[in-house]
């Protein structure tokens, strides 16, 4: 049974820096994307960014290139999502998602196939 488990959620201030991790188990990995995506109140579900197993390949949505790295541990089945400079703006709860996305459906949440619960993050003003 495939399993992604969020952890790092929290307060932060904005301007701060935070990091989010993925844990996955219950099969092997290899082809598959991970990606991460957000979801604020009353907005739709975002994609953030996503990293392929097999060759480290990112990808990032335009509003957090350059503030946000997305890395994975492969001998740990992490997926981390290292976020700087954060706004209040991206208050959401972030999901960790696994697929096996092309690479123009990267972005796209209906192309992942296992979901995490999502872990809290809060960014005050």
């Amino acid at each position: 049974q495939v399993q992604l488990v969020e952890s790092g959620g929290e307060l932060v201030q904005a301007g701060g820096s935070l990091s989010v991790s993925c844990a996955a188990s219950g099969r092997t990995f290899d082809g598959y994307a991970m990606g991460w995506f957000r979801r604020a109140p009353g907005e739709e579900r975002e994609f953030v960014a996503a990293i392929r197993w097999s060759d480290g390949n990112t990808y990032y949505a335009d509003s957090v290139k350059g503030r946000f790295t997305i890395s994975r541990d492969n001998a740990m089945n992490t997926v981390y999502l290292q976020m700087n400079m954060l706004k209040p703006e991206e208050s959401a709860v972030y999901y960790c998602a696994a697929g096996r996305p092309s690479y123009g459906n990267i972005n796209k949440a209906e192309k992942y196939d296992y979901w995490g619960q999502g872990t809290q993050v809060t960014v005050s003003s």
